[in-house]
């Protein structure tokens, strides 16, 4: 994938035209300004995945089981949060696909009862990103004002080279081959990093 071993702000750019092609996602890109959530990111598997359907000539929603939309609000109560999520998904209610809502302020209240162990609470959403599963899915991207927002703390290199790399912050050596196993059925160019 040496095609796309550029600059960051080529690699942007050609990012951005390649989640240009997936309809669906882009219509949430659009779409999600309207809002009002000031602090909020589309990002993970929605975003490579997209990126790799199109670099194999797939159908640019191909493997793809939801869209994860990210925000951060201090107010972690339930109720909040479940406003927050209600909103998002009538939004973009029509959409071929489920919205994965979540407050990053709140993952720490329920991670241990869904992987096992506890986290400590993140002080950003960015601070979330950055603990996300793999390299490549720690991405967050956004369209704010016009101008195409990228947080992308491993760079975008194992993005755009299809090479699946353990960020080892956060998950298990568990989580991690699941995922492997999982995505190298759906997409067989990936080069898969051992734990």
């Amino acid at each position: 994938m040496n095609e796309y071993n550029f600059n960051f702000d080529t690699q942007k750019q050609l990012l951005y035209d390649i989640l240009a092609r997936n309809p669906v996602l882009f219509a949430v890109l659009r779409e999600a300004p309207s809002l009002g959530l000031e602090n909020y990111y589309v990002g993970a598997g929605c975003v490579c995945q997209t990126v790799w359907n199109v670099q194999n000539g797939l159908d640019p929603m191909h493997g793809i089981s939801d869209i994860d939309f990210v925000y951060f609000d201090e107010d972690l109560s339930y109720e909040k949060e479940d406003s927050v999520i209600r909103r998002v998904k009538d939004r973009f209610r029509g959409l071929p696909v489920d919205i994965d809502v979540k407050n990053e302020a709140r993952v720490h209240l329920w991670y241990r009862e869904h992987n096992g162990y506890d986290i400590p609470p993140y002080a950003s959403l960015e601070e979330a990103i950055n603990t996300w599963p793999t390299t490549a899915t720690s991405i967050g991207v956004r369209l704010q004002g016009g101008a195409f927002i990228v947080y992308a703390p491993f760079g975008l290199n194992d993005l755009f080279g299809q090479i699946v790399r353990a960020n080892k912050a956060q998950i298990t050596e568990e989580i991690y081959r699941k995922k492997c196993e999982k995505w190298r059925a759906r997409w067989n160019t990936l080069t898969v990093v051992p734990w």
